[in-house]
């Protein structure tokens, strides 16, 4: 079964977004995308628990890639974070990811994970680290994010990169946010961990 219009749309649009990162993984990870074809097909799912506030912030979003993933909305694998083996319950409740491409899949990709994460309104997730070398894009919502030193509010249409072994953490008010993310270098999951984050002793 071929992949549907909407879907493929996504894919495209998401290209498009890492063609255009300084970092050459970004443009690097658009290729793997563009030219790497899906054993799957991506067929309709059944909404996931967050659907609603997925669909929500989506909607408020003028991103050309946030349009484009609400259009695919009822075909992406929305679930559990790849990580959450990781992760305690309370901070792996706050977020569902859809993996699209990496070494598991569904598109198969041995050097590069990419996919789209929802975190829910106000909520904190904690500093945190891991070996891969990441990109976030900001398709919908904001958030203040901690990249190293850099704490400021990030809202649709911003990247901020994360070279290997940076601690990041994220604040959502009250629309949660929808981003891109990638991984690529050493793309391991074992490395993830939280780490020492005196902000979680802040928290309303």
């Amino acid at each position: 079964m071929p992949l549907h219009t909407p879907f493929l749309d996504l894919l495209d649009a998401l290209a498009t977004i890492y063609e255009a990162e300084p970092d050459p993984q970004g443009p690097y990870t658009a290729q793997t995308l563009r030219v790497t074809p899906s054993p799957v097909a991506f067929d309709r799912q059944p909404p996931c628990l967050l659907d609603a506030g997925i669909r929500s912030v989506l909607e408020s979003s003028p991103h050309p890639a946030a349009r484009a993933t609400l259009a695919a909305q009822d075909v992406l694998p929305w679930g559990s974070n790849p990580v959450e083996d990781n992760t305690e319950a309370s901070i792996a409740a706050m977020i569902s990811v859809a993996t699209l491409m990496g070494p598991e899949g569904p598109i198969p990709a041995p050097d590069v994970r990419l996919g789209l994460v929802y975190m829910r309104p106000d909520c904190y997730y904690p500093l945190h680290i891991h070996d891969a070398d990441e990109t976030y894009v900001i398709l919908a919502g904001q958030a203040l994010w901690t990249a190293g030193d850099d704490v400021r509010m990030r809202g649709a249409g911003d990247m901020v990169h994360h070279p290997s072994l940076m601690p990041h953490a994220f604040r959502t008010g009250s629309e949660g946010f929808v981003a891109l993310w990638r991984w690529s270098g050493d793309i391991n999951l074992h490395s993830y961990a939280f780490i020492e984050d005196v902000a979680t002793d802040l928290q309303a």
